[in-house]
């Protein structure tokens, strides 16, 4: 079945989409599915992505924002994507520290030290 052309399926795709979620039509609805309501009429429903591949996504979201890999940027911006994946919650995932300073080609003990730097 095909996903219904209405104005609030229009507007949140891309967004759904750009966090790895899915929009499906309301016949294929799961209970963990989230209903996108309309005038109290659920006109279809965001399937949340799945956990496994989360630090994954979020490294793709701020390379993107950034214009280039975590490896390539200078000092300042890795110290700025460090923050912004912090603020979304990337290192309260299982070896995050350690997924991102491959990431970004730099020591677990550089990313700890930008993780302080921002919490004191």
């Amino acid at each position: 079945m095909s996903l219904p052309r209405h104005p609030l399926v229009l507007a949140v795709r891309p967004v759904a989409e750009a966090l790895g979620a899915t929009v499906l039509p309301v016949s294929q609805r799961e209970p963990s599915d989230i209903p996108l309501m309309w005038e109290g009429v659920v006109v279809a429903v965001v399937r949340p992505a799945p956990l496994h591949g989360a630090l994954d996504r979020l490294i793709e979201s701020v390379e993107r924002e950034f214009g280039s890999p975590l490896a390539e940027l200078g000092r300042e911006d890795k110290q700025r994507a460090i923050r912004l994946l912090d603020e979304r919650g990337a290192f309260t995932l299982r070896r995050a520290v350690e997924d991102v300073s491959d990431s970004m080609g730099v020591s677990r003990i550089t990313v700890y030290n930008y993780l302080n730097a921002i919490h004191r």
